[in-house]
């Protein structure tokens, strides 16, 4: 009898596995589908949150450029070109900041590229290209 008991409840358990692992293979390939819709779904939403940035950007550097002056947008700036300038003249960078109408410490950021100047010191800074170190000290002395 005890025999028979287990060798039933052994068929019920195989066909009861057969019978699942039939459902679960449909469940499978479902969330497989799902998964893959999800995952280009994202790729879509990035692609577009992508496109959406550089239209922003788009727009808004045409609106930015024209508020400035047009000789400003001329201007290149480089922070060891202005190191350069600086010793040129031999001037301190306080004193450098003095003729340009900042302090020291803005030209030592500008110099190691941790900062960039603003839009009305460039024309400064091109000045300074130009400049001797006789102008230069004629400037010092009068401000």
């Amino acid at each position: 009898m005890t025999n028979l008991a287990t060798l039933l409840k052994a068929e019920i358990s195989r066909v009861a596995r057969k019978e699942l692992r039939s459902h679960l293979q449909a469940l499978k390939k479902a969330v497989a589908t799902h998964r893959a819709e999800i995952a280009a779904l994202k790729r879509r939403a990035q692609a577009a949150e992508t496109q959406l940035r550089r239209v922003t950007r788009a727009s808004a550097k045409p609106a930015a450029a024209d508020a400035e002056p047009a000789q400003t947008r001329q201007i290149r700036f480089s922070g060891s070109a202005l190191k350069a300038q600086r010793l040129r003249l031999n001037l301190s960078a306080r004193e450098c900041g003095v003729l340009v109408g900042v302090s020291g410490l803005s030209i030592y950021h500008w110099e190691a590229g941790k900062a960039r100047p603003r839009a009305k010191h460039l024309p400064a800074i091109a000045a300074l290209r130009s400049m001797t170190k006789k102008q230069a000290a004629e400037r010092l002395a009068a401000l």
